[in-house]
């Protein structure tokens, strides 16, 4: 099943159908919910825990419907030699970097494209929003 790019505010994947018939798992695309600027948490619950689960281990109810599983967020640091590549998820939250294994953007820009609609082009929301949902993902890493 071929993943399209999220190019709207109005898709996003946030869970999945179950046919019947082929027991085939799909992606369901509903509307993007807006969320507070300021709650990390609620925005990785919307918009990351999909797929990447709510405890960021990559397991969340999508994951079994893309080509390439979604990273486990809570050994970013860990595979990066201690440090949180935090450089690295601004990017990745913002679409600004290739990933590989998001093969052809199966994740979407939220910072170009979802928080840049939600937020009517005000710069400084984008970058609050990146910067809050990035502190959050570092909370998620493994001691």
């Amino acid at each position: 099943m071929p993943i399209r790019r999220v190019s709207s505010l109005a898709i996003f994947f946030l869970g999945l159908a179950v046919s019947a018939e082929s027991q085939q798992k799909q992606i369901k695309y509903v509307p993007v919910k807006s969320t507070s600027r300021t709650s990390a948490q609620e925005m990785y619950t919307a918009y990351c825990a999909v797929c990447h689960g709510v405890d960021g281990k990559g397991r969340g109810p999508a994951a079994e419907a893309l080509r390439v599983a979604p990273s486990d967020l809570t050994m970013l640091a860990k595979r990066n030699g201690g440090m949180y590549p935090s450089d690295h998820v601004t990017s990745s939250i913002r679409g600004d970097s290739h990933l590989p294994a998001h093969g052809a953007r199966e994740m979407p820009a939220w910072g170009r494209e979802v928080f840049w609609r939600m937020s009517q082009g005000q710069t400084s929301e984008v970058q609050l929003r990146v910067s809050n949902l990035n502190r959050y993902i570092e909370s998620l890493q493994a001691k």
